[in-house]
Formats: C-alpha cells, sequence, structure tokens
C-alpha cells in the first residue's frame, strides 16, 4: 500500500492540475519519487524479501551491499528534499525579492538534481562497510558490519557525519524554518487586516491570506510529520550515543530497547508514505484528481459493459 499511495501521487502531481506552481509540483514529486524509493528498496528488497525469499541474489554479499547504498542515498535524498522543500517556501513567503529569482521551476531541478547526487556520492563508502557472513563454494553471502567499523577513526567519523547530517541538522533546519516562516505570515496577515479595517472599516475575506493560510497549511503538514515521525528515531540515536551503549541486537522482543529501536525504525518508514494523505487532506484539487482518478477504472468498466 505504500508503494501504490506514492505511485498515486506521483502520478496526480504530475499531471499539474493541482493549482500549485510548477517549482512546488517538482519537489512534491521528487519527494513522493525518494519515498517509493525507500519503500522499495528498505521495505520490500530487504524486510519482505528477507523474510519471503531469504536466498536470493541479494542476499548475496554484493547485492545486500549495494542494496544498503541504494536505500541510504534514497533516504537521505527524501529527508534533505524535504528539507529544500521547507527553504524554498520560506524564501518564497517571506523573501519577496529572492522569490523570483529562486523560487522557479529551473532552481528546483538544479537543488533536486544536487541534492540526488549528493545523497548517493555521500553513501558510496557504506559498500565497503560490510563483509560476508558465510563463504560457501566461493559465493559470498549475507552482509556482516566489518570489526575495522568499530575501531578506525575514519569508519567512526563516517558514522558521526552520517548521523548529524540524517537526521539532525535537517530537524533543526526544519524547526528553525518553519518558526520564522509561521512569525513572518502571522505578522504579514495582522498587518493586513488592520489595513483592511482602517481603508474599509470592516475585515473582509482576502485571497492573500487565504493563500497563506493554504501555503503555512500545506508546508507545516509536510515538515511536521517528518519531524513526529522521526523523533523516535532521533530518541533512540541520542540514547546510545549519550550512554555510549550499542544498539540492541538481542532476542528479547519485550525488551524496553528493542521497542524503542524497532519503532524508530518503523516510524521512519512510515514517514515515506503519508504525503499522500497529507496532499488529500491539505489541498482540494488534489482530492479532486484523486476521486477521478478512483472513478476512472469504474467508468471505463461501465463504458465497456454498456457498448
Amino acid at each position: 500500500m505504500k508503494h501504490e499511495a506514492n505511485l498515486v501521487a506521483i502520478v496526480i502531481l504530475s499531471r499539474g492540475k493541482c493549482n500549485l506552481s510548477r517549482c512546488i509540483t517538482q519537489y512534491l514529486v521528487s519527494m513522493a519519487v525518494a519515498d517509493l524509493l525507500v519503500v522499495i528498496t528498505a521495505v520490500i528488497l530487504n524486510r519482505i524479501r528477507g523474510i519471503y525469499f531469504p536466498l536470493s541474489f541479494l542476499t548475496q554479499t554484493r547485492g545486500c551491499s549495494a542494496t544498503a547504498v541504494v536505500t541510504y542515498a534514497a533516504r537521505d535524498s527524501s529527508v534533505w528534499l524535504t528539507v529544500a522543500f521547507t527553504f524554498d517556501r520560506y524564501l518564497a513567503i517571506c523573501c519577496p525579492k529572492l522569490k523570483r529569482k529562486y523560487c522557479n521551476e529551473r532552481t528546483a531541478a538544479v537543488v533536486i538534481g544536487t541534492v540526488c547526487a549528493l545523497s548517493s556520492v555521500r553513501n558510496l563508502p557504506c559498500y565497503f562497510m560490510y563483509e560476508p557472513l558465510y563463504v560457501v563454494n566461493n559465493v559470498s553471502w549475507f552482509c556482516s558490519i566489518r570489526p575495522v567499523f568499530y575501531t578506525s577513526v575514519g569508519w567512526a567519523a563516517f558514522d558521526w557525519l552520517d548521523r548529524i547530517l540524517t537526521p539532525c541538522v535537517p530537524f533543526v533546519l526544519i524547526l528553525l524554518l518553519n518558526a520564522l516562516t509561521v512569525r513572518y505570515i502571522l505578522a504579514a496577515n495582522r498587518a493586513r487586516r488592520r489595513l483592511q479595517v482602517g481603508n474599509k472599516g470592516e475585515n473582509q475575506n482576502d485571497p492573500e491570506i487565504e493563500n497563506r493560510r493554504k501555503s503555512i497549511v500545506l508546508l507545516l503538514s509536510i515538515s511536521g510529520t517528518f519531524i513526529l515521525l522521526w523523533l523516535t528515531y532521533v530518541i533512540n540515536l541520542l540514547y546510545v550515543r549519550v550512554t555510549k551503549s550499542s544498539y540492541f541486537a538481542g532476542s528479547d522482543f519485550s525488551d524496553p530497547r528493542f521497542i524503542l529501536q524497532e519503532s524508530g525504525y518503523m516510524l521512519q518508514l512510515w514517514s515515506c508514505c503519508t504525503n499522500t494523505c497529507i496532499y488529500a487532506g491539505t489541498q482540494r484539487k488534489f482530492r479532486e484528481e484523486l476521486k477521478k482518478a478512483a472513478k476512472y477504472p469504474l467508468h471505463l468498466i461501465w463504458k465497456i459493459l454498456h457498448n
């Protein structure tokens, strides 16, 4: 269901009939594509494949190492595209002089391409982080983290950099940008209402205020959901770093550490399928296009039967 939701979002948004600018549409489509890649690699090729198809090409060391790289790259792309979208909306709302220069289709394409390229390059070392767990008939099976990963200064620096860049820095940036955006919109709305009351003697509906309200609802819904669903993962990360302990690897499913750790992983993956629900809940045109898409197969069947 997760990948289907992302596919629906990609198709509907790509049609460009949701009354969103090309810039916003590009960001939302790229975020949906990145989320879809996370679902395919982390959920389908990793967890589901490991349960139902324990022995396959992806179980070999080269296969699971490559899958890990793609999974981490897709995860980082999804996170940093959310940051890029938040920053773009901050410029569009709070910096009118920079809006025309930076908040356009061309800049969005450059930013999206740069984020995806850097996310891929940054995670290439992960391919060399693993070694075979078993070697049978000269074939390497499964992936085990190399012992040098825990003793090497270089790998320790890489691990710290990875944790800082995803998701600690995005957390801070999203919270900061959202706070600045909300403060600016509230101040601008108060000033506009005072001006309306002074000029007309009454407070009337203002399309500009309504557009700002819709923008902030979409922005806070996407950014706020991201923060909430990644919060458990961050709490577990901080617990491990502060207490200088290791990640839980036992078999006691009732252990609070196991519940905290796995809940963080689950919510992190769940964040990759929430954007469609957000679009449906906050954007009227998206809901209309979603209804049309749902009715189309029924209409087609009815037309075939009628003919």
